[in-house]
C-alpha cells in the first residue's frame, strides 16, 4: 500500500499544536509550540519545523530545532517557555520568527536566512521611540501573534482576551516597518472580546485567542479560537486593519455544531483549546488544528483537514477525520494504528479534556503512548472501558470480510464494529484479559463503499487499542 496521509499528520510521538503552515520553496511549512507527552503545562520544549514537499502532505521531514527556550535574553534559565509561535518573509527575503513568552506581554522576533534553520534572537516589537509594545502605558498584554508582510510593511496581529475580562478589549493589528520591529502604525482593535461583543455579530463566538492571517484574492481571513475553545472561527475584511465581519466556524476540535452524522450539541471527542491556520497547497486550501490527547490539555497534536469556499468566499465547517490531507478516503485494506482515531467518547461526554488540571481518570478513552516524551513510541488508545467508542473516518471498503485488532489490558468482553457511531452492530470481536498486544479477529462483511468505522468496548475491565486491520 502506498503512503497515505493520515491524522495527526506527523508521527505520533511528536506533538506539534498552534500549526501555522507556510508554502516555501515548493514545500509546506509547519511552525508551532512544541508540547511535551505527559507534559505539566504547555509548551515545554524547543521550537522545531516539519515541512513536507506540496505535492506529497504524507511526506514529513523533520527539519529539527529551530529555536530553543534559551534563546531569548530575557530567558537565560528557561524558566519561560515558548508559546505560539508564526513566520513570514520580510522585504530583505530572510525568514522572521514572531513569537512570546509565556510570562511577558511582549512580542519577541527571531530571524533566519532559510525557512527551517537555526532562527537567532533579533529584538522586540518596539514603538519608534525604543519602547517595547505591551509595555507603553495603555498598552495590553501581547500575545500569539500572527503575521503578514506585503511589500515593506508587516501586518501583526496579537491578542488574548478571556470571558468578563473588561481589561482586554479584544485582537489587535499592529503594522510594522521594513526593519521588522519598528511600529508604523499602533494598534487598532480589529475584533471585540467578550464584554464588548455586543451587536458586534461575534456574539458567542467571540475573539479568545490565536490571530491567525491570510489572503485569498483580494480579502483577508483573519482565523482565531473563539471563547468557546474548540472551535477555530474566522472574519473576513477588504483591509488589513479594519472591518473584519464574523463569518463562522471552521472546524471544532470535538465536531460541535456539525450535524451531519449526529446531532449537532453532541461532542465526539474531548477537547480544548485550538490554534491553527489556512493555506494554500498546490492549488487546494486546508486548515490546520490541534487535538489533544492523553487525557490531558498539555500534549496536542496536529491536524489537517480539506476546505472549500463557497461562492461568496465563506468557508463551511468541516468535519474532524482520520484521512485528512489525504485527497480522499483511506485504502480499506491493511492495517491502521489507532492513534488515528478522529472521534473518541464514551457514555459520560464531555466538550473539553480540562484545562486548568486535568479531570479525566481512567473512566475515559485517551490516545497516549508508552515510554517518555522524545520516544518513538506509536499511540494507542486507552481506557477503552465498557461503552467506549473509536471512530474512524473514511475508508473505501471493497469485499473486507475480517476485521482484526489489536488489545492489550485486564478486559473481557467485545468490541462491536460498526459504519456509523449509533448505528447497527456489522459484528463482535471477542477479547480477554492480556499482558501484551494480542490479535483478535472475526468474520465481518462490511458493506462496499465510503465509510467510517467505529470500535465499541462492551464488557469489564480497561481495555487498550493498538490498531485494526482489514481483509
Amino acid at each position: 500500500m502506498d503512503k497515505q496521509a493520515l491524522n495527526p499528520y506527523l508521527p505520533s510521538w511528536e506533538y506539534i499544536p498552534d500549526g501555522e503552515p507556510h508554502v516555501f520553496n515548493d514545500r509546506v511549512y509547519v511552525y508551532g509550540s512544541h508540547d511535551r507527552f505527559n507534559g505539566h503545562v504547555f509548551c515545554l520544549n524547543d521550537y522545531v519545523c516539519w515541512s513536507a514537499p506540496v505535492d506529497d502532505l504524507a511526506d514529513w521531514q523533520y527539519e529539527g530545532v529551530i529555536y530553543n527556550i534559551t534563546d531569548d535574553p530575557l530567558n537565560p534559565d528557561g524558566s519561560m517557555c515558548l508559546y505560539a509561535p508564526d513566520v513570514t518573509v520580510g522585504p530583505d527575503g530572510r525568514y522572521y520568527l514572531y513569537y512570546v513568552l509565556d510570562k511577558v506581554s511582549i512580542v519577541s522576533v527571531a530571524v533566519c536566512d532559510t525557512p527551517a534553520g537555526k532562527y537567532e534572537f533579533y529584538g522586540y516589537v518596539r514603538y519608534a521611540d525604543g519602547t517595547r509594545l505591551g509595555e507603553r502605558e495603555g498598552d495590553q498584554p501581547q500575545f500569539d501573534p500572527g503575521v503578514l508582510t506585503e511589500g515593506e510593511r508587516t501586518y501583526l496581529y496579537t491578542g488574548f482576551c478571556a470571558i468578563g475580562d473588561k481589561s482586554r478589549k479584544g485582537a489587535m493589528a499592529t503594522v510594522i516597518g521594513p526593519d521588522m520591529l519598528t511600529i508604523v502604525e499602533e494598534p487598532v482593535f480589529v475584533m471585540p472580546s467578550q464584554p464588548y461583543s455586543k451587536g458586534s455579530g461575534y456574539e458567542g463566538h467571540e475573539f479568545f485567542e490565536a490571530p491567525s492571517i491570510r489572503k485569498k484574492g483580494d480579502t483577508y481571513y483573519l482565523i482565531y479560537s473563539s471563547v468557546v475553545m474548540h472551535e477555530l472561527c474566522y472574519a473576513t475584511s477588504q483591509h488589513p486593519t479594519q472591518g473584519f465581519v464574523y463569518q463562522g466556524v471552521i472546524v471544532s476540535n470535538n465536531d460541535l455544531h456539525i450535524d451531519t452524522y449526529k446531532p449537532a450539541n453532541k461532542p465526539m471527542y474531548y477537547g480544548g483549546n485550538n490554534h491553527g491556520g489556512i493555506v494554500e497547497i498546490s492549488g487546494k486550501w486546508y486548515i490546520f488544528y490541534h487535538r489533544h490527547t492523553n487525557g490531558t490539555s498539555f500534549s496536542r497534536q496536529g491536524c489537517i483537514e480539506p476546505i472549500s469556499f463557497r461562492e461568496d468566499g465563506t468557508i463551511p465547517q468541516v468535519e474532524m477525520t482520520s484521512c485528512g490531507a489525504n485527497g480522499g478516503a483511506l485504502v480499506g485494506r491493511g492495517e491502521y494504528p489507532a492513534h488515528i482515531a478522529c472521534n473518541l467518547f464514551c457514555d459520560e461526554e464531555d466538550k473539553y479534556s480540562g484545562t486548568f488540571g486535568a479531570w479525566m481518570d481512567g473512566r475515559f478513552p485517551k490516545i497516549t503512548q508508552d515510554g517518555k516524551d522524545g520516544d518513538m513510541e506509536i499511540g494507542y488508545i486507552a481506557n477503552m472501558r465498557d461503552s467506549a467508542t473509536a471512530g474512524f473516518k473514511y475508508f473505501d471498503c471493497n469485499d473486507v470480510r475480517k476485521v482484526k485488532i489489536k488489545v492489550r489490558g485486564y478486559c473481557r468482553g467485545t468490541f462491536d464494529v460498526k459504519t456509523s457511531w449509533n448505528g447497527p452492530t456489522l459484528g463482535k470481536i471477542e477479547v480477554d484479559f492480556t499482558n501484551v498486544w494480542k490479535e483478535y479477529d472475526a468474520d465481518i462483511a462490511i458493506p462496499d463503499g465510503i465509510h467510517a468505522l467505529y470500535f465499541t468496548f462492551t464488557g469489564i475491565g480497561n481495555a487498550s487499542l493498538a490498531s485494526f486491520i482489514l481483509e
